[in-house]
């Protein structure tokens, strides 16, 4: 009996020792950023991990379908399930076109999305709020002033805003721009328009950093440990949900990323049309750019209030 289970565990470190093999020549034959090779890194670790422990030596279908309600048992977000099985569907796609393992994970589908954002944006009252609570007095205010006003009303994605650089501000059209890096963009190719109810901020806060170089971030770190480095994802998330606190607005649902569908949801509002809320978004699929409109045009045409008007009447 020991023999046996011996064998068997042998049999099971030669498959996964296979995979990783296989794994291998798989990352070096994908044309992707090292992002998205990290994450598929990652998702087919977790992948191996467990089809060793379930002591599977040769993979089927059946097993991935196991597997992805293996995951959605851990109670992943859908983004996150997807992104784990979209990883092994590549896999066994690139296996089989390689002529090493069939392609067992065809069709099998990511987690289906949740209606709607995941996230909710501000009110004009609470955009107001939220930006009068800010202190200007001194360079950090400024800083988190100049920052949030400007995702606020140009609706740029926290990486982005990350990414930017004194020298990205530059004129166009005879107007002031800022030029940024989108979503899986390779270079700084898109812009946004700096008003200048959205520039002023950012000047008077650049100016309490004295000189800076064009290649400098845009907005960096005040404090003595991480003086002039430029902010991460995490940081900015905590001063946004710092003053979002303060003004008494504490729900999982309002994040830094809120304020980037802030800006679209505003713009909708003040006349914008689809196309123009698109480009604001840099939507790569219209489709999400509807959603804010028939978010819009839900609760403006609500015929809840059409009940409440005839029950008033008959009341």
């Amino acid at each position: 009996m020991d023999n046996e289970i011996a064998v068997k565990e042998r049999q099971t470190l030669t498959v996964g020792a296979e995979l990783k093999t296989y794994l291998d020549q798989f990352f070096l034959s994908l044309d992707v950023k090292d992002s998205t090779r990290k994450a598929y890194r990652k998702s087919l670790k977790r992948f191996i991990e467990w089809i060793t422990e379930k002591a599977i030596l040769t993979p089927t279908r059946e097993d991935v379908l196991a597997y992805k309600g293996y995951l959605q048992a851990q109670g992943l977000s859908s983004l996150t399930l997807s992104s784990y099985i979209v990883a092994v569907r590549r896999f066994f796609e690139w296996a089989e076109g390689v002529k090493l393992y069939p392609n067992i994970a065809k069709g099998i589908k990511g987690a289906k999305r949740t209606k709607g954002f995941r996230k909710d944006s501000l009110t004009v009252t609470q955009v107001k709020r939220l930006l009068s609570k800010i202190d200007r007095s001194s360079p950090q205010g400024k800083r988190d002033y100049a920052m949030l006003n400007l995702i606020t009303r140009t609706g740029l994605r926290t990486i982005e805003v990350i990414m930017a650089n004194t020298g990205d501000i530059r004129q166009k059209g005879g107007e002031a721009v800022l030029w940024i890096q989108g979503k899986g963009r390779d270079a700084k190719d898109d812009f946004v328009l700096l008003t200048e109810e959205t520039l002023n901020p950012i000047r008077e806060y650049l100016q309490t950093q004295g000189k800076t170089k064009d290649t400098e971030p845009l907005f960096s770190s005040l404090s003595d440990r991480n003086k002039g480095k430029r902010l991460t994802t995490r940081s900015i998330r905590r001063v946004v949900k710092r003053y979002l606190r303060e003004i008494g607005l504490d729900s999982e649902r309002l994040t830094a990323h809120s304020l980037r569908h802030t800006a679209i949801t505003l713009s909708l509002l003040g006349g914008a049309t689809i196309q123009e809320a698109k480009v604001l978004g840099r939507h790569a699929d219209i489709n999400t750019t509807l959603i804010y409109a028939h978010n819009i045009d839900r609760i403006a045409q609500a015929p809840e209030r059409k009940i409440d008007a005839i029950l008033n009447i008959t009341s």
